[in-house]
């Protein structure tokens, strides 16, 4: 199963997808699993499907060898004659993020290791913050070394900040973090602490990426539902 390090250097690619109805998303899992048990392009290294849990769509969280391999994918003709228009169909937006990662803390439980697949029960948030031109460094720095205190939190598991590289579907530069919890409960009462209950160092953080951001980020909650890696 896919490993998420600083050290690997691979191109982490995250394809969002929303739509507007709990069907819509079955589809669209139905999909991108066909795509991914007959993936067999070159410099693909391994692909895990995220289902949405607070609101219907998908994510993709891709690692690809470089990014001249994935351009290669787009311009092949089965993606912009086939892929591209079936998800267009099923979807109310399409996001395709390149990224590479920038930081990453789990809890002691983990030992520093995060790994994504269905064979875990984590309920993971991915967040994707648009920031402006001279904002990115600052975000990365916030939401990573400035939230190491997330490791002590109750029923945290893991921390992923990806630097965006380049994007189809959101013109500015862009932050995103992937984090697994325990359980919904753990994350929701994390997420909804009354501020007077919250640690200096939450606040602080909180205050330098809204510095920094354009507008709300696009945050939903998922489960893994598939994955798969090249050779298997």
């Amino acid at each position: 199963m896919p490993f998420i390090s600083l050290e690997d250097k691979h191109l982490t690619v995250l394809n969002l997808f929303t739509t507007d109805a709990p069907e819509k998303q079955d589809q669209l899992i139905e999909e991108m699993r066909k795509i991914v048990d007959a993936a067999t392009y070159e410099g693909w290294m391994n692909s895990t499907v995220h289902a949405g849990v607070d609101s219907p769509g998908t994510a993709n969280f891709i690692q690809w060898r470089s990014g001249e391999d994935l351009e290669r994918r787009y311009e092949g003709e089965e993606f912009k004659h086939r892929t591209l228009p079936v998800f267009g169909e099923i979807t109310t937006s399409i996001k395709l993020l390149q990224n590479e990662v920038a930081y990453t803390v789990t809890s002691d439980a983990l030992g520093g290791k995060v790994e994504v697949g269905p064979h875990r029960d984590d309920y993971t948030v991915l967040a994707v913050f648009a920031v402006a031109d001279d904002g990115q460094d600052e975000a990365i720095d916030a939401l990573g070394k400035g939230q190491e205190f997330l490791a002590d939190v109750p029923g945290f598991r893991s921390h992923v900040v990806l630097k965006g590289l380049r994007a189809r579907g959101l013109d500015d530069k862009f932050v995103v973090s992937y984090s697994q919890w325990d359980s919904k409960q753990a994350y929701e009462a994390y997420r909804d602490q009354a501020p007077e209950a919250q640690s200096a160092a939450r606040r602080e953080a909180q205050n330098r990426v809204a510095a920094v951001a354009i507008g709300a980020p696009q945050i939903n909650s998922y489960t893994v539902v598939h994955s798969r890696s090249a050779g298997e």
